[in-house]
């Protein structure tokens, strides 16, 4: 009988597809070999999204950013007038507040902007309408006009103001003139850094978001690749040498590893395949971050993202066809290689409390600060991620030997085999949690790290949990006159205002700060009222007047108090000589409606003000930070996921491997429950305990990070990332005593 080539080719694929459904870990790999490369098409899918997203965020900041002019030719043309400021959200992060107002003839706008708002009219955009409806945004800077279109916008969630002041804006520095927008349009000087938005100061770069995508996604979803690959890999060494034992080429090798593989890994590739394609139709929400992914911006790299699905394919074929074609020395199992890795396996172990030690207690013995504790601190980091497996492999080697004697004394078989094939191979233990304790090791680093970087919020955050918001700094913006303060503090009911004027000379030792307010302003900081000037050197009984004077630089402690009305207030505040900080504060002590002040100050003086408690500016300032360690927390608590899947699945395929031995056990005992038990001991304990102990480890490495601020580790972290290892630990548990009694139930005695 002659078979002609593509005869050949479709049974020898047709005898992959059935030794991989026949296999004893068939359904284990299967699994692993669609999750693999669902998980690879997302990462490998992100990593285009986000230079995608950021390719495109820079082409729409480009092209909102003004052309300006000196030349008064060009000024006396279509031109506008134009200045960037800012405004934030009560805890949250800031954003764009631009003014501007026709200078002459057809003054241009920016994009987004369809026509021009009246005077004391504003455009925001829409995600700035919902974030600060509680704080009714809409009428902060004015009567609405209308919203920013989207092709104005550096993605949906952006948050953006236009104002056009009431009485205009004169066209004097800082104040630009604007000729037009972008550089298709530059007539004048194309001035990049005068476009509104923050993301040029916030973002952080395209290259560091792509690093945590590659790390956090692409390198899991390549481990669990590599799992899937080696999955039930003694059947198929077998079949392997079978198949060359009767003639058969690397090509026929190859088709029939494709065979088994294909239907996984194109089922993983179209799943994968649709999420990719309803992120080119629809705007992807990203949960936890608040983020919203423009469809739009995906769809300019159509080609590129459409691709990514079969690119993985082809990858992950060729993933599992190298690894079946590379030739394999059987294990022999001697006594000597045994002993030597035991003897390794010990040492290793021996060296995770000196390791976890040096990262531990190193970093505060050479000096928290200094750049020899940041390397102590790395050590021993890179030392327990070395160690640590072994350490916990070891201690599930001597638990093994306990739980022998325990069920040889009471008659548990399961507990016995368990025991025994626990206390007799640690390696496989050290394999199994090996993924999970690193991953939550570096996990946590970065995360405390992240942390770190917004540090500087941290006196802003004391200063707030200490007084709230029962005293607020007003600095006002634009040319502001004596009537504008007094309006302004006319209008505040229930309130006190002082003047803190910091010393000429903040480094000086006996230059005194000057303090103005009225009687009833000085009552309400538990300070005398003098007939003219008295000089306060002790430091104040009032923790707003403290927080107050701790966040203005000064040398001694020297506080000269004045007495001074609202009028002569005002004054001392228009004047060029006294830089003060004009500070409200509440007469009972509670906190003051910020946003109604914001409000207030927009309706008097010219540009508005800035206005929040003492330092809070630079709480705000750390405000990005936290928003993109949601990013790192996301990627990374979806990484542990997939390791933790992994390990789950490398941890099930080297029972079941062992699982058929087991099956003449059920003549014994009578029973499936024996591997149920052994599964618990095998597959469930080892990892919980890396889940746990590696969680815990994790933290302690990194407290000397987080010790002198506050610990970016919450609660809610913790027990997601614990969580998640013990939730995909007894997913792994039950489907491996589900197979295990599977085969069981097909095993027959021989000669039956």
């Amino acid at each position: 009988m002659t078979v002609t080539r593509r005869g050949l080719t479709r049974r020898l694929l047709a005898v992959g597809h059935t030794a991989g459904r026949r296999s004893e870990a068939g359904g284990v790999r299967f699994a692993a070999l669609l999750l693999a490369t669902l998980f690879l098409v997302v990462g490998v899918g992100g990593t285009v999204a986000v230079h995608a997203v950021y390719a495109g965020k820079a082409d729409r900041r480009i092209a909102r950013t003004p052309d300006i002019t000196d030349d008064p030719a060009l000024r006396a043309g279509n031109s506008t007038t134009w200045l960037v400021g800012s405004d934030s959200l009560a805890g949250k992060r800031r954003f764009s507040v631009v003014y501007l107002a026709p200078h002459h003839g057809d003054a241009p706008l920016p994009p987004g902007v369809k026509a021009w708002p009246a005077p004391g009219e504003a455009v925001l955009s829409p995600a700035l309408r919902k974030a600060g409806a509680a704080e009714d945004i809409d009428h902060r800077y004015g009567r609405l006009s209308g919203t920013v279109e989207m092709a104005g916008l550096d993605d949906p969630t952006e948050w953006l103001a236009y104002v056009r002041p009431r009485n205009g804006l004169v066209a004097k520095r800082p104040v630009d003139v604007v000729t037009g927008f972008g550089p298709s349009a530059a007539v004048g000087r194309f001035a990049p850094g005068l476009e509104p938005g923050s993301g040029r100061q916030d973002d952080k770069p395209e290259w560091m978001f792509q690093a945590a995508v590659l790390g956090m996604l692409v390198a899991p979803g390549l481990a669990l690749l590599s799992v899937a690959a080696r999955t039930g890999a003694h059947a198929r060494d077998r079949r392997t040498a079978l198949v060359a034992a009767l003639g058969g080429r690397r090509r026929d090798r190859a088709l029939v590893a494709v065979g088994e593989a294909a239907r996984p890994a194109l089922l993983g590739a179209l799943l994968g395949g649709a999420a990719v394609a309803a992120a080119l139709r629809y705007d992807v929400h990203v949960p936890s971050t608040g983020y919203v992914v423009p469809s739009a911006y995906l769809r300019r790299y159509g080609w590129e993202t459409g691709f990514v699905p079969l690119t993985v394919l082809l990858c992950v074929l060729a993933a599992v066809i190298l690894s079946d074609l590379v030739q394999r020395q059987a294990t022999t199992g001697t006594r000597p290689r045994t002993a030597a890795r035991t003897v390794w396996m010990t040492r290793l172990a021996a060296l995770c409390p000196v390791m976890l030690l040096v990262g531990v207690r190193g970093p505060g013995l050479v000096g928290q600060e200094s750049a020899m504790g940041t390397v102590v601190s790395w050590a021993g980091v890179a030392g327990t991620v070395l160690t640590l497996p072994a350490a916990l492999a070891s201690v599930t080697a001597a638990g093994g030997r306990l739980l022998t004697r325990w069920g040889q004394r009471h008659a548990l078989p399961g507990t016995l085999v368990a025991g025994r094939r626990t206390s007799a191979h640690p390696g496989a233990t050290a394999r199994l949690v090996t993924g999970i304790t690193v991953a939550l090791i570096i996990f946590m680093q970065a995360v405390a790290w992240q942390g770190l970087f917004g540090s500087q919020s941290t006196d802003a955050r004391r200063t707030l949990d200490r007084i709230g918001r029962s005293a607020v700094a007003v600095e006002a913006q634009g040319r502001v006159t004596p009537q504008d303060t007094t309006a302004f503090l006319n209008r505040l009911p229930g309130t006190e205002a002082v003047l803190l004027v910091p010393p000429a000379d903040p480094f000086g030792t006996d230059a005194p700060m000057t303090l103005y307010g009225s009687c009833a302003a000085l009552a309400t900081l538990r300070l005398p009222c003098p007939a003219n000037e008295e000089r306060v050197s002790e430091a104040p009984q009032d923790p707003r007047l403290q927080e107050l004077i701790r966040w203005t630089p000064h040398g001694a402690l020297l506080l000269d108090v004045r007495k001074a009305d609202t009028a002569e207030l005002a004054l001392h505040m228009a004047s060029p000589d006294e830089a003060g900080i004009l500070t409200v504060v509440s007469r009972d002590g509670g906190d003051l409606p910020v946003p109604a002040l914001k409000r207030l100050a927009y309706q008097v003086f010219p540009l508005g003000a800035e206005v929040g408690a003492p330092g809070e500016d630079q709480l705000t300032a750390g405000v990005p930070n936290r928003d993109q360690g949601r990013w790192s927390t996301l990627l990374g608590v979806a990484g542990i996921a997939v390791l933790a899947v992994a390990a789950g699945l490398s941890g099930m395929a080297e029972f079941l491997r062992h699982g058929r031995a087991l099956a003449p056990l059920t003549v014994l005992t009578g029973g499936l429950r024996v591997f149920r038990t052994h599964s618990a001991w095998s597959v469930l304990a080892p990892m919980v305990l890396a889940g746990v102990v590696g969680e815990v480890v994790a933290v302690g490495l990194a407290a000397p990070v987080t010790a002198d601020g506050e610990s970016s580790l919450t609660a809610e972290l913790l027990w997601s990332t614990v969580g998640i290892v013990l939730l995909v630990s007894i997913l792994m548990w039950a489907w491996a005593s589900a197979v295990a009694a599977r085969q069981a139930r097909r095993w027959r005695p021989r000669g039956d």
